[in-house]
């Protein structure tokens, strides 16, 4: 979910840069959907639902990864999708469209951080994958999802453990654990901005009126694939961690980063086939009883 500003004006250089960042955060969603398409439907196929769901709400739908997941799992089902990205919601009506499911999927603009909630109907299923973490008060958040949900309605709640993995601990080779550094060097920054990243979402779950009815860790290891879509995956995300790290890694890092981004040279992280997504997502299914 991108909790940017959604309904302040930008102009100018403002306006090019907020779409700029949209359309670059937008593709990583992208192959992020493509390389775990398996392992979301996983999830959705383990939750526990008594009927097929009619009504679903995707929080923090990014370009919709979950939205489209849970189209294809409940083919009766309608998606409101919601994200505080207008770029976001625009690209993913685009791939609805494409795929010819616009007339199952409304999108609605909203910063779920804002004390009130535009009217989202009453669903028998939430969905809210790597957003929460982003809720400033996620009491809150979560006391409305409740309050919205039908009776006996289920509250999927996926977090992360952390951002992906690409590249074995032995690499690169002159800078062997280059990627683990450059992780740590982000983790104050994200322990500021993100505190809720990676929590315990089961006792706030509880403490909100759910019933917390499973709970499920998963290990990610995704091997690339011949569509080389870990490696374009591994380039956005490792384009991302140098623009915040580029201060506080050393010289010698900041190089060896450097070579692994530069597409057109023999170290390219493009050219690589050892490449590998490696990360944790833990699933928790609440129902309001």
């Amino acid at each position: 979910m991108t909790q940017a500003h959604p309904h302040a004006p930008h102009h100018g250089a403002q306006h090019g840069a907020q779409h700029g960042h949209d359309q670059e955060h937008a593709e990583i969603l992208d192959l992020d959907a493509e390389v775990l398409a398996d392992h979301i439907a996983s999830i959705i196929a383990w939750l526990p639902l008594k009927t097929g769901p009619r009504q679903i709400i995707d929080l923090g739908c990014g370009t919709g990864a979950g939205t489209f997941a849970l189209l294809n799992r409940f083919p009766e089902a309608r998606v409101t999708a919601v994200d505080a990205s207008a770029g976001h919601l625009e690209h993913l009506r685009e791939k609805a469209c494409a795929r010819r499911v616009e007339e199952r999927v409304r999108t609605v603009q909203a910063d779920l951080n804002d004390s009130g909630w535009p009217d989202l109907g009453s669903p028998d299923l939430v969905w809210a994958s790597a957003s929460m973490h982003h809720m400033a008060h996620p009491g809150r958040a979560l006391r409305n999802v409740h309050d919205m949900l039908a009776p006996s309605g289920l509250f999927a709640v996926v977090e992360l453990a952390g951002f992906p993995r690409f590249l074995p601990e032995s690499a690169p080779e002159d800078r062997p654990g280059l990627e683990e550094r450059a992780h740590a060097a982000t983790d104050r920054f994200h322990a500021e901005h993100v505190p809720h990243r990676g929590a315990d979402w089961g006792p706030m779950l509880t403490a909100a009126g759910f019933t917390v009815e499973g709970e499920r860790t998963i290990a990610v290891n995704i091997e690339d694939s011949p569509s080389g879509a870990i490696g374009r995956h591994a380039l956005g995300s490792l384009q991302r961690l140098r623009g915040t790290t580029a201060r506080v890694l050393s010289l010698e890092d900041l190089t060896a980063l450097d070579r692994l981004l530069d597409t057109d040279g023999p170290h390219s992280i493009l050219r690589r086939d050892d490449l590998a997504v490696r990360t944790e997502r833990t699933v928790w299914a609440a129902r309001r009883t």
